[in-house]
């Protein structure tokens, strides 16, 4: 195939060895970077090959006759062999096409027969050697074309692919023209210019797909960033139907289909299906299909986390219940509010609500029925300020708010709390119609915001309308004074509590016949700065705070040391605080010690008695140590005969008040029948309160027989002692020099009276 030719035919042929080279390493860079196709494989091997053949038929002419040039003429020919062959598998790989094996064997077989029957002279045994040489050349070829021609027709061509059957098919025509023509010029110029169409189709080709793929590259790239674009977006939109928009503007503009439309569904368990389509049919590459999955898996994806985040925030900031913000909420709108007024300079009123009765109703109805009452409440409450600026809340079991924003005046606030009040009377819990207590508080420009001060002015005007049992109640100057002076006087009390300045004052308690002293009762007293402030300035506010725990048991500690001190049984009151400690009984224990219970009275009113439930074992286990138990202020309480009978009660304290009232019928008639309730159920009896001669003379004549009051001797940090009568106006004080504890007596019932009298102590040594 090889001769000699123009040099112009040289030049082109080297020209376009370099130029398939050239498209050889451009290809190969497209491979690298890629998949890596098995096209693009064996089309840049096939390339490689064909640049080759170029390369040695333009150095055919540059080399002179000899070894060198039968070598190039050898490797030539073995190149267009291989070259032939790989027309096989490169077919295979682009358009498809039957199994090559059989085809393969074939053309190899005739190839590798020619290639060895090369260096044997046929000339010396064969008469017609070149047509056995052409034989040998062109039967593999028809193989390696049947093979192309039945693989080609078996698909749809394209313009590149019809421009390379043609090139395919000059290629091949100059193939065989270089083969078949005996003409040495003729058959040399058709050998050097038989791959150059061929090459040219081929690069087109190559150089087409180099493009699509630079294409394809630049595609994926694009995908990629619009999947970014989404996914980012998706954390900002917060809204499933407008990220779908963005979604099918991505995909329109990727994918050049202004067709494409989405959708989006639900389904079971709070999950989404998104759908994106061409509504106009049209067939997408799998890559765009796979990219249209993945926009829409974003989309849903992200359509399932709004709708968590939006069932987590209305558990978080509403309550279950009646729908309506729940604490939490309210206290992040009302700092909102109140920071906004800041700047408006406008008023910011919180409506405090509590439901009256809800208690009732539950124990009586049942949960269910009070669940249905503060749904009711909730959807009154929803519409009653409905033409003004309002937020409501529910804040506790019973408690609602509304946050009033640009709040009206005082008078118009007052008409508010009112129908607030008036409007909701619910008679379905019974005769007693539930309502609610209205207490209003208004913050205004200049104000420290403090969001939680004006919560508390708001529950501290409720609290106040509870109490006085008006229904409603604003804040204004004097409430806002009056919590001033409690908070500095709880301030004050936490002090005196926390640096002990609580000190006991022991009051005597007499015998009503002989006036000895038999009892001291220890009552607490405030030193502050000197001055001493009795239990009603202070007993209550102790009570509420709880700092009427440590009170008491620092009483109980002083009157333990008074028992040492004084040899005589002591009295401390207890709190219906101190005995709901869930670990009352071991407080009580460390303060008293671990002995002398039977010399401890535990006072107790009658109402703490009663209405604390877990005071009455803490109780029964201090009387089964010894101590004994009176009910203090008896008769001022809600006991029945039949509870004082079961409850632990060794003695009952009648109260002042009755003392006071000796000198009427009505009031001796009281006393008569505690005295009687006492005797009937063999428990003790002292008079509290006996300010007169006459009220101990009364007293005494109806079995009353120990006595304690301001007459028979006033509290005092030291012990009274009996000396004259009390109407000799002299009194003797127990020297403070301290002594052994001794034995002493209890009181006990004395069988030689009524059965009510106690006899006096019993003193040894």
């Amino acid at each position: 195939m090889l001769g000699t030719v123009p040099a112009w035919v040289t030049v082109l042929q080297l020209l376009a060895a370099g130029l398939v080279a050239g498209f050889c390493a451009l290809q190969w860079v497209w491979w690298r970077g890629e998949v890596r196709p098995a096209s693009a494989a064996w089309s840049l091997a096939w390339s490689l090959v064909m640049s080759l053949i170029l390369l040695g038929g333009g150095l055919y002419a540059l080399t002179t006759p000899g070894s060198v040039r039968d070598v190039l003429v050898f490797v030539h020919a073995q190149l267009v062999a291989a070259f032939v062959v790989m027309a096989i598998p490169v077919t295979r790989a682009i358009a498809g096409g039957p199994r090559i094996r059989y085809w393969l064997w074939a053309a190899v077989a005739l190839f590798v027969t020619r290639a060895v029957l090369w260096w044997v002279p046929l000339d010396r045994y064969i008469a017609d050697a070149e047509v056995l040489a052409a034989a040998l050349l062109l039967v593999p070829t028809a193989v390696v074309v049947s093979y192309v021609v039945v693989a080609v027709g078996r698909t749809s061509l394209t313009r590149l692919g019809s421009l390379l059957v043609v090139a395919g098919a000059e290629s091949l025509a100059l193939f065989t023209a270089s083969v078949v023509v005996h003409d040495h010029a003729s058959g040399a110029m058709f050998g050097a210019l038989w791959a150059i169409p061929l090459a040219v189709g081929i690069e087109v080709l190559a150089l087409k797909r180099l493009r699509d793929a630079q294409d394809d590259a630049a595609r994926q790239n694009q995908m990629r960033d619009a999947l970014a674009r989404l996914a980012n977006s998706a954390w900002f939109i917060k809204d499933a139907d407008a990220l779908l928009l963005t979604a099918r503007d991505e995909a329109r503009t990727i994918l050049s289909d202004p067709s494409i439309e989405g959708s989006l569904r639900p389904i079971a368990r709070d999950r989404f299906v998104t759908e994106l389509f061409s509504s106009e049919k049209v067939e997408h590459p799998p890559q765009a299909r796979t990219f249209l999955i993945d926009l829409a898996q974003i989309v849903s994806a992200a359509a399932e986390r709004y709708q968590l985040g939006e069932r987590l925030h209305v558990t978080a900031f509403a309550d279950p219940l009646t729908r309506l913000p729940n604490r939490r909420a309210v206290e992040e709108h009302l700092l909102a509010m109140l920071e906004r007024a800041n700047v408006e300079r406008t008023r910011v009123s919180l409506i405090y609500c509590d439901l009256d009765g809800f208690k009732r109703v539950n124990d009586s109805f049942g949960h269910a029925h009070g669940d249905a009452l503060l749904v009711r409440v909730a959807e009154y409450l929803r519409n009653a300020l409905a033409e003004y600026d309002s937020y409501v809340g529910r804040v506790g079991g019973d408690e609602f708010v509304i946050v009033l924003a640009r709040a009206p005046q005082d008078v118009d606030l007052v008409v508010i709390a009112r129908s607030i009040r008036e409007g909701f009377i619910d008679r379905n819990g019974g005769s007693r119609p539930a309502r609610l207590t209205v207490g209003v508080a208004t913050w205004l420009p200049g104000d420290v915001v403090d969001a939680d001060a004006l919560v508390r002015h708001a529950d501290t005007a409720m609290l106040e309308a509870k109490r006085s049992r008006s229904g409603f109640r604003v804040f204004d100057r004097a409430l806002r004074r009056r919590v001033e002076a409690e908070r500095h006087q709880r301030a004050a009390l936490e002090a005196a509590v926390a640096e002990g300045h609580f000190t006991a004052y022991f009051q005597p308690i007499v015998d009503a016949e002989t006036l000895e002293i038999v009892q001291v009762e220890a009552l607490a007293r405030w030193d502050h700065h000197g001055n001493l402030i009795l239990p009603a300035d202070w007993l209550e506010l102790a009570e509420e705070s709880g700092l009427i725990v440590p009170i008491g048991l620092e009483i109980l500690r002083q009157g333990r040391r008074a028992l040492e001190r004084f040899q005589m049984p002591v009295s401390v009151n207890i709190a219906a605080r101190q005995l709901a400690e869930p670990d009352a009984l071991e407080q009580i224990e460390t303060a008293w010690g671990d002995a002398f219970w039977e010399h401890l009275t535990l006072e107790i009113t009658e109402s703490a008695l009663v209405q604390t439930s877990s005071a009455v074992p803490v109780l029964s286990e201090l009387r089964a140590r010894g101590a004994r138990i009176a009910v203090d202020d008896f008769g001022t309480g809600y006991s029945s005969l039949a509870r004082i009978a079961r409850l632990p009660v060794d003695e009952l304290k009648i109260d002042r008040s009755f003392v006071r009232d000796m000198g009427t019928e009505r009031g001796r008639g009281v006393v008569r029948a505690i005295v009687a309730l006492a005797s009937t159920h063999g428990l003790a009896v002292v008079a509290e309160g006996v300010e007169t001669p006459h009220q101990l003379t009364a007293l005494a004549d109806m079995g009353v027989t120990r006595v304690q009051g301001n007459f028979l001797g006033r509290a005092a940090p030291n012990l009274p002692v009996r000396g004259p009568r009390p109407a000799t106006g002299a009194t003797a004080i127990v020297p403070e020099r301290s002594r052994s504890l001794r034995a002493i007596g209890v009181p006990t019932p004395n069988a030689s009276r009524d059965g009510s009298r106690l006899a006096t102590v019993r003193r040894r040594g």
